[in-house]
């Protein structure tokens, strides 16, 4: 927060912390990155640096934050608790592990001993002891006593000539004893704490090469189970550390990414192709399910006694099924590539429109419930925007085209072809709903007049010599504004199609907004400056410091026209006051580049969207 007090050069001031309030989203690609909470009652996962803990029945959400980076694993101890996650982080710096008081919602300590990344995470049965796992660029195992908040010892995951170590998994009935899989690799570990030590041996497969991924250990622990990418599952004996048998003949397509042990002795699993299987103690499938178009499975829990399980997947989907009927329905669903716009409804906060690689969604504002879904599959939508009479969400594409779509069942109204030549990049609409300003890759901004029978260019405006990457039109139609990475902004006269004033900067523009009562407008980009310009002579009014780090590539101008607020490559959200110029809240919860924000009309929220995905909703201050 102090990195943020020093905007404007001068001592400290007091910054207020942006409430979030709910979040859409789920880091799906992550293994075992979906955990039920023992009371039965709590859905656990991280979404960017926040692990989300969020209530089954009334969806009530808390936020436990305090990682710098994206979460990549989770646990949770057999009593609840403790709750621990570990995240990635940068070439050459620590990655942080940190235990959580469950009840309290607070942090009961922290661990910074692995290198850029933490693979896999386990608490020991009695709540003794956590193990670590560090990623291939640490590869070392550490046992933490969670009581004493200390690290008791540690060891090379793996000889030298193995692969990767991806897994790590407790026993159930000693707090002394632990098992580890990766690339060729499978280890039974014992722990030594009066000599700190932890001692290895590694299992015998003989002549099979595997790559495991999941390790899950029976009730007694006699025996464990190990998911791998060739699609079978290996059953281990823990006397002699050698493998007595082996999955079924049949192999699961794309590998076998988890496992779950249920009562009777059946394993519950999930494969890389979107299939849930139940297969009993001989390796017979007795029970199957693909999900069709959610991607690879990557983690599944089972929810209380066992009669509900949980199955998140790497296109960010959440599922639940019954167990009994073997019956499933979705309960979340997110972008799973990064969201590129957001956009309200004219004068309406109840809804709102994003757009990312193959589709459209829209969303309830206050619920996260997805309405509507467009697909357009392998093409990648731009820029959203709806039309002020609320007949036609509007898109621009990188295949060169605008498409239009009818809002209520997202069926395509029309498409004009070729509208630029290098991709469809920005777009905005005319109060009137009669017409689109849009810029494209080649740096042409162009006027179209549309209507559901017919569409025609009325002008090409062709100064910008960059991707045109913002744009927006007055209230009254008679000028739009286009930012450019050339270094532009220019103001176009919508009259007569010719060139009013145009800005320089040494920056790529990213963004730029209008305040019509200041006749001003305000533009931000690759240099972190936030540039205040006068729309009668472009001059300069102002220029003050957007960012510690990284591009400014979101802007938003508050409907009273009191305040803006930023957002992009350092991941926080900034309010400003317009005529001041200074931060006056700050919002942290992104973990990859900020791409949009929006403030809805009735000024109730702020939405922002990022790189890897999130939707994230922010309390606007009052």
């Amino acid at each position: 927060m102090d990195q943020q007090r020093e905007q404007n050069g001068g001592p400290a001031q007091d910054i207020g912390r942006l409430e979030l309030l709910s979040t859409i989203g789920f880091n799906g690609t992550s293994q075992s990155s979906l955990v039920v909470h023992p009371n039965g009652q709590h859905l656990i996962y991280p979404l960017g640096d926040t692990v989300v803990v969020e209530d089954i029945t009334t969806k009530k959400q808390d936020f436990l934050q305090g990682h710098t980076n994206m979460v990549t694993c989770i646990t949770v101890s057999r009593s609840g608790r403790f709750l621990a996650s570990g995240q990635q982080t940068h070439m050459g710096f620590k990655a942080q592990v940190i235990i959580w008081d469950f009840e309290k919602r607070c942090i009961h300590g922290t661990q910074n001993l692995h290198k850029v990344k933490v693979e896999s995470l386990a608490f020991s049965p009695n709540d003794l002891y956590l193990i670590s796992l560090g990623g291939q660029d640490d590869g070392a195992l550490i046992i933490w006593d969670v009581k004493k908040k200390e690290s008791v010892c540690g060891a090379e995951a793996a000889v030298k000539s193995a692969g990767t170590t991806f897994c790590v998994a407790a026993a159930n009935n000693s707090d002394y004893l632990f098992f580890s899989g990766g690339d060729r690799t499978l280890r039974v570990w014992e722990l030594d704490v009066q000599n700190r030590k932890i001692r290895p041996t590694d299992v015998t497969l003989g002549q099979l090469k595997r790559i495991v991924k999941c390790i899950v250990v029976s009730p007694e622990d006699d025996y464990f189970y190990c998911a791998t990418t060739t699609g079978d599952v290996l059953k281990i004996f823990t006397d002699t550390q050698k493998l007595r048998s082996y999955g079924p003949q049949e192999c699961f397509c794309m590998g076998v990414t988890s496992l779950v042990l249920i009562k009777g002795g059946s394993i519950l699993l999930g494969s890389g192709d979107g299939t849930v299987a139940i297969m009993n103690d001989k390796f017979k499938v007795t029970k199957k399910e693909k999900i069709e178009k959610a991607g690879a499975i990557t983690s599944i829990t089972l929810r209380g006694k066992g009669h509900q399980f949980f199955v998140g997947t790497n296109n960010s989907h959440i599922y639940r099924f019954n167990l009994p009927e073997f019956t499933y329905e979705m309960t979340s669903t997110c972008h799973y590539n990064e969201v590129n716009d957001i956009c309200f409804p004219c004068g309406a906060s109840d809804l709102f429109v994003t757009c990312s690689k193959n589709d459209i969604r829209v969303w309830l504002t206050e619920s996260g419930k997805e309405l509507i879904r467009i697909n357009v599959p392998n093409m990648t939508c731009h820029a959203v925007a709806l039309m002020p009479d609320g007949k036609s969400i509007v898109s621009a594409w990188d295949d060169n085209k605008i498409r239009s779509f009818f809002p209520q069942s997202g069926k395509l109204m029309y498409q004009i072809a070729d509208a630029h030549n290098k991709g469809v990049t920005a777009l905005a609409v005319t109060s009137d709903s009669r017409c689109i300003i849009s810029g494209g890759g080649e740096g042409q901004v162009r006027v179209w007049r549309v209507n559901p029978e017919s569409q025609s260019l009325i002008q090409a405006m062709k100064e910008h010599k960059g991707v045109v990457t913002c744009v927006k039109v007055n209230k009254e139609d008679t000028e739009c504004v286009s930012a450019s990475t050339d270094g532009t902004c220019i103001l176009w006269d919508l009259k007569k199609f010719v060139r009013n004033q145009v800005v320089f900067a040494n920056t790529l523009f990213m963004c730029v907004c209008y305040n019509p009562l200041m006749k001003q407008i305000i533009t931000s980009g690759t240099d972190r400056k936030i540039a205040y310009w006068a729309v009668d002579d472009a001059s300069q009014v102002r220029e003050v410091d957007g960012s510690a780090s990284g591009a400014v590539n979101a802007m938003d101008i508050s409907p009273d026209l009191k305040y803006f607020v930023t957002g992009g490559d350092d991941c926080l959200i900034k309010m400003w006051k317009f005529d001041e110029g200074t931060v006056i809240y700050v919002g942290s919860g992104h973990c990859s580049a900020i791409k949009r924000l929006c403030i809805c009309p009735r000024q109730k929220y702020i939405i922002s969207v990022s790189k890897d995905g999130a939707i994230l909703r922010w309390k606007y201050p009052e």
